[in-house]
């Protein structure tokens, strides 16, 4: 079975690949993906806390070491478009346009930096939970008694596409889902909403996820 490993900004995202995506893709493409969590500081005890991301310049060092090992295929990555560094490569050039054309002037800078033909970079539009919010449905199986907020924030959200949510400070995906479900809690229930939702329904509704999984595939 083939290797891949997937740098992910937090435990949500650990928990998505390792419970939804790595098994779809070991049973299609024979690829076994493994999730590794960003570390983000270490203490002066030399103790390292995972998840988060922030800086650029620690990002690369660690997809770096990933890449070092040749005995994987690819090197992707999870992380939000939301609340990027600023040092983050093609920041200063960004252009004005729509969240897809934005999000892959990213990716494309991102990709060059490394430099590496097997790295191939994912950013969330605007953030993982814009992935539950292509499944709100099934937000009151796993958080019960909640439908009467999951119909406000369908109502909130107005049609949007998923991934087109905006990232203001008040109304970006996680923001939204909180100021109506207070007890939403991004670890627990995100991954069991993303779950049930089921990756088919994830790329009708989220394009720049279909464009990633697509060339997952095509490794």
């Amino acid at each position: 079975m083939r290797r891949g490993l997937i740098y992910v900004e937090g435990q949500t995202e650990e928990t998505f690949v390792r419970d939804v995506l790595a098994p779809d893709l070991a049973s299609r493409l024979n690829m076994a993906l493994t999730p590794v969590l960003a570390k983000t500081k270490r203490t002066k005890a030399g103790a390292t806390f995972k998840g988060g991301i922030s800086s650029y310049s620690q990002v690369k060092k660690e997809i770096r070491q990933l890449l070092r090992d040749s005995n994987v295929v690819l090197v992707t990555t999870m992380i939000d478009y939301y609340g990027l560094p600023n040092d983050f490569p093609g920041q200063d050039t960004l252009p004005a346009g729509t969240p897809y054309e934005r999000v892959r002037h990213l990716e494309d800078a991102f990709q060059n930096d490394i430099g590496d033909p097997r790295f191939l970079p994912f950013l969330v539009l605007h953030e993982f939970e814009a992935l539950v919010l292509a499944g709100l449905d099934h937000l009151p199986s796993v958080l019960p008694g909640c439908a009467q907020q999951v119909s406000q924030l369908t109502q909130d959200i107005g049609g949007l596409s998923p991934e087109e949510i905006n990232e203001g400070h008040t109304t970006h995906p996680s923001a939204r889902i909180c100021q109506h479900l207070p007890d939403y809690q991004k670890r627990l229930h995100g991954p069991r909403v993303v779950q049930r939702t089921g990756l088919d329904t994830l790329r009708q509704k989220c394009p720049h996820f279909a464009d990633w999984m697509h060339r997952l595939e095509s490794v």
